[in-house]
C-alpha cells in the first residue's frame, strides 16, 4: 500500500484526499496547505496530520506518492515549488493541470522527474473513462483507418479572470490532451479569440491545428456558456469510419465508413460512471496502479510530458492570437 500526502487543500485537494482514502492501493497519511486554517480543517476531517510546510511534511511522513493540487495565478503558478520538493524527496507525483503556467518551469519539473526516475503524472482526467479508452482502442486497432481530422469542443461558465490567457491556459490542457491522445503530436496552431460582453479576458477561442502525422483539427472552447447541457464533444474521423464521444464518459458512437449501422457505448446505469468525480477517481486509481506495478516513468498514462506538450500547444495559440499568424509548436 502506497503512503500518500496531498499538498493544497482547496476543493480539488480535498477531492484527491477523499479518493485516496477510498482506494485500496493507498493510505492517506498527511495533508499540507500554506493556509493553516485549511490545512487544519482538512487534517481534522480526514484524521491525518496537517502541515503548512511541504518540506516538513515530506521529512516527517516520507510519503511514496504526493498529489500537488495547489492553484495560483492562471491555476498553475503554485505547482512548481511543491512538485520540485516532492520529486527531490524521492516521491512519485500526481499534479493538477495545468502542469505550470510557465513552460520553463514545466520543463524543469519533467526533467527532474526523469533524473530521479520518479513517476510524474498530470490529472488529465478527461481521458480516464471507459468510453475514452474504448475510443482509443478503436484507433489503435485501425477501425478508423487512416486518420483524417478531429473536432473538439468544451465549454463551461467560469466568471473568474486572472489574466488575458486564463481561459486558454486553465481549461484547454484537457481538450488538447484528448486531441493528442487520439491523434498524436500537434505541429502548428492558428487561434482566434473573443471576449464576451463584460469580460476582460479572451474567454472564447477557436484553434485550428495541424498534427505531425497529417491530421487536421479544430477546437472550440469557452468560459461563457452556462452548464445544464452537454459540455464536451470529441469527433475523430478516418478513411475507415469515425467516432463521436459525448461528455467524456456518457456516450460513444462509432460510424463505420459505408455502413448504415453504428456501434454505441452508453454509460451503464449499474456499474458505470455516476458523475464527473468518477473521472478523478479513475485517473487517481490508474496512477496508483501504475506506480504499484512499477511501470516505467516514461510509460505513465497522462504523464508530465503529456501535460507539458499540451501547454506548449496552448503557448503557441497565445502567440497566434498576439501576432495573427500560424505558429509552429516548439
Amino acid at each position: 500500500m502506497l503512503r500518500v500526502c496531498v499538498i493544497g487543500m482547496g476543493p480539488i485537494g480535498n477531492r484527491h484526499a477523499d479518493m485516496y482514502r477510498s482506494d485500496s492501493l493507498a493510505q492517506l497519511v498527511g495533508v499540507c496547505d500554506v493556509r493553516k486554517d485549511r490545512a487544519d480543517e482538512a487534517g481534522k476531517r480526514l484524521g491525518v496530520p496537517a502541515f503548512t510546510s511541504v518540506a516538513e511534511m515530506l521529512k516527517s511522513l516520507k510519503p511514496d506518492v504526493v498529489s500537488v493540487t495547489t492553484g495560483g495565478y492562471e491555476y498553475g503558478s503554485d505547482h512548481y515549488e511543491p512538485t520540485m520538493l516532492a520529486l527531490e524527496a524521492g516521491c512519485h507525483v500526481l499534479g493538477e493541470k495545468p502542469i505550470s503556467n510557465e513552460i520553463a518551469k514545466g520543463e524543469e519539473m519533467v526533467a527532474l522527474a526523469k533524473r530521479k526516475n520518479r513517476c510524474y503524472g498530470i490529472n488529465l482526467n478527461h481521458r480516464f473513462t471507459p468510453a475514452g479508452r474504448l475510443a482509443k482502442k478503436w484507433v489503435d486497432e485501425g477501425k478508423l483507418g487512416h486518420l483524417l481530422f478531429v473536432n473538439m469542443s468544451m465549454w463551461i461558465m467560469n466568471p473568474a479572470e486572472s489574466s488575458p490567457w486564463f481561459h486558454i491556459k486553465a481549461l484547454h490542457p484537457h481538450t488538447v490532451d484528448v486531441m493528442r491522445y487520439y491523434c498524436g503530436d500537434i505541429s502548428h496552431v492558428h487561434c482566434f479569440a473573443s471576449k464576451a460582453p463584460g469580460r476582460t479576458i479572451w474567454s472564447t477561442a477557436h484553434f485550428s491545428m495541424r498534427f505531425r502525422n497529417g491530421v487536421v483539427g479544430g477546437l472550440t472552447g469557452s468560459y461563457d456558456i452556462q452548464r445544464g447541457h452537454p459540455m464536451e464533444r470529441c469527433e475523430v474521423a478516418g478513411t475507415g469510419g469515425r467516432f463521436v464521444l459525448e461528455d467524456m464518459w456518457r456516450e460513444l458512437n462509432y460510424y463505420p465508413a459505408g455502413q448504415v449501422e453504428r456501434t454505441v457505448y452508453s454509460n451503464p446505469v449499474f456499474g458505470g460512471f455516476r458523475d464527473f468525480e468518477d473521472t478523478f477517481r479513475d485517473r487517481i486509481h490508474v496512477f496508483l496502479e501504475q506506480v504499484t506495478a512499477g511501470v516505467a516513468p516514461e510509460k505513465i498514462d497522462g504523464s508530465g510530458e503529456d501535460g507539458l506538450a499540451a501547454q506548449r500547444v496552448l503557448q503557441a495559440a497565445i502567440e497566434s492570437i498576439q501576432t495573427g499568424k500560424t505558429i509552429e509548436v516548439r
